[in-house]
């Protein structure tokens, strides 16, 4: 009896393990013309989705003092943007839109712009 219950402890460790590390963690924001995005350890919603062919505001809040998410970068938009400790830096993309990505200074840091 012991053996089956070691054996099945075992078992459901090793499972729930392996979902901590590997398991898909996808932070989606809704489809909207206005997105909060807080920075404190990454970017919070990660994935973000915009709508096609409207002006979209993204503000970013940071709340990491960590020096790497000091600046935005937005290759598809030539945007670079610095953002200061808890002030609100609000961008605007503008159409025509693509599916692209951001991050912060040294790359370290990355989001994902979805156009829908």
């Amino acid at each position: 009896m012991d053996k089956v219950i070691v054996t099945i402890s075992g078992t459901l460790l090793t499972a729930g393990i392996y979902w901590f590390f590997f398991g898909k963690k996808e932070d989606t924001g809704d489809v909207s013309d206005s997105i909060n995005i807080t920075v404190d350890g990454g970017y919070i919603p990660r994935i973000i989705k915009i709508p096609k062919n409207k002006k979209v505001e993204v503000t970013f809040l940071r709340k990491d003092s960590n020096s790497c998410l000091e600046e935005i970068i937005i290759p598809d938009y030539k945007i670079k943007e610095y953002l200061p400790l808890n002030k609100p830096i609000t961008i605007t993309l503008s159409p025509p839109h693509a599916s692209g990505c951001f991050h912060c200074a040294m790359n370290m840091f990355q989001g994902r712009i979805e156009v829908t």
